[in-house]
């Protein structure tokens, strides 16, 4: 079999990469995140003027990563920019991050909104919620460990049903729902870091807009990549922003902002408003159902950074070992198993869940989008006669604005989302011993990645 690039023809069209990018962007998180979105907004007016704000910072991003991926096209994405760009120790550095904060943080976190919508259907008690988030990630990880992989279009059906479920809101929003009366939001303290409360909203609004960075692996399908990739972008980036607009300017119709903050299932309880309970309870397994889509996704795709590790990292080549059987990485399922359990432990005895993993995972994953950022600049400098399929527009305005917003927030994060960012800067220091493992075995494994 033939399996050079020149045998596999590009056949996305512009339709297609746009359908893509829309399907793995909207996803739960619109379900879950507004009420912390509102809760750091003063007024309805900013709560707005954060979902676009974050719609520009997603197609800058977009942008940027349509670059490095044109031009540097491989499996590892970010971990294989940021090995080119920086070296084998940074690459190093983010496996680790990635395998110990940011994807076990967003499992987690995902795992809490499937725990809110499936308390109302089975309520579990008082911490029903962690209940339901610890036996999710459980089952779907003895799944994957039995080499249960979803099938692409399992994955199709998830997504519809998690745009129908948003689109059933938005319309019952539109026609059926009476406005919230008019009401004072409660008034922020004096002391207050405005800056930093904006920006942990800001937090929550990207990973709400989360995946758009995936864009960057539609380039080797795509027809014409350097001239289509940018229309791509462009539009999917406006559709997902006009869906996401519309579906917040009805919930603070419906709700008003004081309210929004303290919804746990803003779907829910929005159709619970339109149509009664059974609505609600309709709702909620739909919205179950496309977090279980997401968990599995993520659950699978996460084992493999340990597996990278196991095999870039001689001293932890245990967690190299694939099942053939199975087709799966079993050793590095059950590690991120046991990394996620305990924190699934650490939001249960916390206010909120969702909020405390995602104080955990930003300023991490802030960090590395930074670096990835910075990294296309280091890499027209280094490799500045490459040919581009695609190249960013307004260079190098474009991806010093995406690096200083990436900055931005990894210094909102860190000093405004408290403990959580704080443990979740002290793992990855605990994994700089890594580098020193690493280093004796530099020159063996340089190659791995090409």
């Amino acid at each position: 079999m033939n399996t050079s690039p020149a045998a596999r023809q590009p056949g996305l069209s512009v339709t297609d990469g746009v359908a893509m990018l829309v399907g793995v962007v909207i996803g739960v998180g619109i379900f879950g995140f507004p009420p912390l979105v509102a809760q750091h907004a003063a007024s309805p007016g900013a709560y707005i003027g954060l979902w676009l704000a974050g719609g520009l910072v997603m197609l800058i991003g977009a942008l940027c990563y349509a670059e490095l991926g044109a031009g540097y096209p491989d499996r590892g994405g970010e971990y294989h920019y940021l090995n080119l760009a920086w070296g084998r120790q940074i690459s190093l550095l983010f496996a680790w991050a990635r395998g110990t904060v940011i994807q076990t943080g967003a499992i987690a976190a995902v795992a809490f909104i499937y725990g809110d919508y499936a308390q109302r259907l089975l309520p579990l008690g008082e911490h029903g919620n962690a209940w339901h988030a610890t036996l999710v990630v459980l089952a779907l990880t003895g799944l994957n460990i039995l080499g249960t992989h979803e099938s692409k279009r399992l994955q199709v059906l998830f997504t519809s049903l998690t745009v129908g479920a948003l689109l059933l809101v938005i319309v019952a929003g539109l026609l059926l729902a009476e406005p919230a009366a008019a009401s004072t939001p409660t008034a922020q303290s004096g002391d207050v870091n405005l800056a930093g409360m904006l920006g942990m909203g800001m937090v929550f609004v990207l990973l709400t807009y989360g995946g758009w960075n995936e864009a960057a692996y539609l380039s080797g399908e795509l027809r014409n990549p350097g001239r289509n990739m940018s229309r791509v972008l462009l539009l999917g980036t406006l559709v997902v922003t006009a869906v996401y607009l519309l579906a917040n300017l009805v919930f603070i119709n419906i709700f008003g902002l004081e309210g929004l903050r303290q919804s746990n299932a803003v779907g829910a309880d929005l159709m619970a408003i339109v149509a009664g309970p059974w609505a609600a309870v309709l709702l909620s397994l739909l919205i179950c159902l496309s977090a279980l889509s997401t968990l599995n996704a993520t659950i699978l795709t996460g084992s493999r950074v340990y597996y990278a590790l196991g095999r870039d990292v001689p001293q932890l080549s245990l967690l190299g070992a694939w099942n053939d059987r199975a087709a799966t990485p079993v050793r590095a399922l059950l590690v991120q198993c046991a990394i996620t359990l305990p924190l699934i432990l650490f939001g249960a005895l916390s206010e909120n869940g969702v909020q405390t993993m995602v104080a955990y995972t930003a300023p991490v994953f802030w960090l590395f989008m930074c670096l990835t950022a910075l990294s296309l600049l280091r890499l027209r400098r280094l490799q500045g006669n490459r040919e581009r399929p695609f190249s960013v527009p307004l260079y190098p305005l474009t991806p010093l604005l995406f690096a200083g917003s990436c900055l931005g927030l990894f210094w909102a994060s860190t000093l405004y989302a408290g403990v959580g960012a704080l443990l979740g800067l002290l793992v990855l220091a605990a994994g700089l011993p890594l580098l020193l493992l690493q280093r004796p075995a530099e020159q063996a494994v340089s190659g791995s990645s090409s």
